[in-house]
């Protein structure tokens, strides 16, 4: 078969590695160079590996907890259960995971994670190291790369997703295939705050939506809650607070107690909008402090955050530095079955772009490489199977168009970011969604068809951010990401310990 890949994250390189094992021609697409994208900027590790008095079952637990009650037990127990063999594939691919003195893998804690089970490349490096060593794989197979490619399209034929149309060098051109692997990452740049680079522009849902493509959860949005608020958003990654470092108020108070039995370490919707709350009531940012871990430490365990720090003005091991929340990562996405398939046939999806169901309303620290890794296998072991249809879920409500004509501000990527954060963000009320739902209405209906990478990235952020609007308009309640100042918490969530065994259960 003739698959086409597009996307070159963790997700998309282990299915066209995969792919190309199992004996199929595989071209590998993707919008900027082969790494770009957001897996090398990854300093969280991958999750999965058990020590001491761990196990899969108790990884499933805290990934259901985290996840609000709403995460697809079946798609959580494919991750806890095959986890550790797509670990160790990325060992025989060339990743250096750390290890102890003794050479077994060191195993770190981040938030709500019970036990310490993820492992780390380099300190803080490790998408950086997982994506160096799969595009070297790459380049040693025949599997061809075409860079600089934006997808602007699927084409569909029959109701058959039978390849895709993209823009490169000013030129429109169509490639085709026997399936195609959507690998895209997510929306970050949706908003005023991010982690994501500037090509997560939403491309690979808004070409799926255009396409009749079932899409869900669309308002489980991730803000990661500590990003250095000095200079470019630059990410703080959870390891430092599994490490032991604590956030503090003015006062040196450690206020994320009031929110959370867990501190630090709860979820991370929870400490993002515990972190949003107390910047607003005292003026300016928390802070974080690692100071009690010292300058060796955080030099050795974390040293690309080392670097960044000091070249911004702060030696992190002698004083708190200033964070505060971005947006980060999306949960919901292109609605697929355990193996990637989606609604349309011939089109599967993978990664961020896809909505497995592995994370509810709120992902659990490092799942997303391993994710990636497990689902971009299992989508391109399902290449050679019979397609089976997967059922869509059911439709949302039809919000009424809301003209705001001249009360709405001229368009700009600027305008659209500045209102999501602003309406569609950490705190989300009736009113407010609304709002911006009838302005990105209104911004959408004057653009021209686009014809550049930017009018493409700009039309496909418009798409995405009513959809977006929308669904947080149809869920009422308050749960995981999603959290509406104006609503009760919902009555699914998460269950408190003990649960009966999921790996039982599915």
């Amino acid at each position: 078969m003739n698959i086409l890949v597009v996307g070159s994250g963790i997700a998309g390189l282990t299915a066209a590695l995969h792919a190309h094992e199992a004996g199929h021609a595989v071209t590998l697409v993707t919008k900027g160079s082969l790494g770009d994208g957001s897996t090398g900027l990854a300093q969280g590790g991958v999750a999965g590996v058990y020590g001491p008095d761990d196990s899969a079952q108790r990884h499933a637990d805290d990934t259901i907890d985290a996840g609000a009650g709403l995460s697809d037990p079946a798609a959580v127990s494919v991750l806890v259960t095959e986890g550790a063999e797509r670990i160790a594939e990325l060992i025989a691919r060339g990743v250096r995971f750390d290890r102890t003195a003794e050479g077994a893998l060191q195993l770190g804690r981040e938030a709500a994670h019970r036990h310490a089970r993820i492992v780390h490349a380099g300190g803080d490096a490790t998408g950086a190291a997982i994506s160096a060593a799969l595009i070297a794989a790459v380049r040693r197979a025949p599997i061809t790369a075409v860079e600089q490619a934006l997808l602007t399209e699927l084409v569909v034929a029959d109701g058959t997703v039978r390849g895709i149309r993209v823009l490169r060098d000013g030129d429109t051109t169509e490639l085709y295939a026997d399936a195609v692997i959507l690998a895209t990452g997510g929306a970050g740049r949706l908003y005023a705050h991010t982690t994501n680079p500037t090509g997560a522009t939403g491309d690979g849902i808004a070409v799926a939506l255009r396409a009749g493509a079932a899409v869900s959860d669309l308002e489980f949005v991730q803000f990661h809650p500590t990003i250095l608020a000095s200079g470019p958003a630059f990410l703080i990654s959870e390891a430092v607070r599994g490490e032991g470092a604590t956030l503090i108020d003015d006062t040196g108070r450690r206020f994320t107690f009031d929110s959370h039995p867990d501190g630090e370490l709860a979820p991370r919707d929870v400490v993002s909008r515990a972190i949003a709350r107390q910047a607003a009531a005292q003026g300016r940012p928390v802070r974080l402090d690692a100071t009690m871990l010292g300058a060796e430490t955080l030099a050795t365990r974390f040293p690309t955050i080392d670097r960044v720090t000091r070249e911004r003005g702060f030696d992190w091991s002698r004083e708190p530095i200033p964070v505060t929340p971005a947006a980060h990562y999306l949960m919901g996405g292109v609605v697929t079955d355990l193996d990637g398939r989606t609604t349309l046939p011939g089109l599967f999806a993978v990664g961020e772009v896809a909505r497995t169901g592995v994370h509810g309303a709120n992902r659990l620290a490092s799942n997303s490489l391993l994710e990636g890794a497990v689902f971009g296998a299992r989508a391109a072991a399902a290449l050679a199977m019979p397609w089976r249809r997967v059922p869509a879920p059911p439709a949302g409500v039809s919000h009424p168009m809301e003209d705001r004509g001249s009360d709405a501000p001229p368009f700009s990527r600027a305008a659209l970011q500045q209102l999501m954060w602003d309406e569609v963000g950490l705190l989300r009320t009736h009113d407010g969604l609304a709002h911006a739902l009838g302005t990105v209405r209104t911004w959408a209906a004057t653009l021209a068809a686009p014809t550049t990478t930017t009018e493409h990235g700009d039309a496909n952020l418009l798409l995405l951010a009513e959809a977006t609007a929308a669904a947080a308009l149809d869920r009422t309640v308050s749960v995981g990401a999603h959290h509406r100042v104006d609503a009760a918490a919902s009555a699914d969530a998460a269950p408190t310990r003990p649960r009966s065994s999921i790996l039982e259960t599915v």
